[in-house]
């Protein structure tokens, strides 16, 4: 289990698979000098509700992993967060994308 952390204050734990795909968007985004909000649902011990942050160049993010190896990219995946990303809603973790084209749960994100 994973963790983002945004500019010191909020975070959120992210399965560390992924975690990995939500970096790989929000850099590419960032490269392309295209800022946009990140969502995530808030875990009932903390209170509920939805948290947005607004990401921009200027924003400390840090991307804090607990597994060692680097997961496989499913490019399926990218293309989906990335055309949340690119909404007028922002981004959110979607479900990963199998091989077959149905989805598999995604575990919810859980505020810390």
């Amino acid at each position: 289990m994973g963790k983002f952390i945004y500019e010191g204050g909020p975070k959120v734990d992210i399965e560390d698979r992924a975690l990995t795909h939500v970096q790989l968007v929000m850099t590419a985004k960032l490269r392309r000098g295209e800022p946009f909000g990140f969502s995530w649902r808030e875990d009932a011990s903390v209170g509920g509700g939805r948290t947005t942050v607004w990401i921009h160049a200027a924003s400390s993010i840090v991307f804090k992993y607990y597994g060692s190896r680097q997961p496989a990219i499913n490019r399926a995946w990218v293309d989906a967060l990335a055309f949340t990303a690119n909404s007028p809603s922002g981004m959110y973790l979607t479900p990963e994308p199998s091989d077959t084209g149905s989805a598999e749960p995604v575990r919810e994100l859980a505020a810390v």
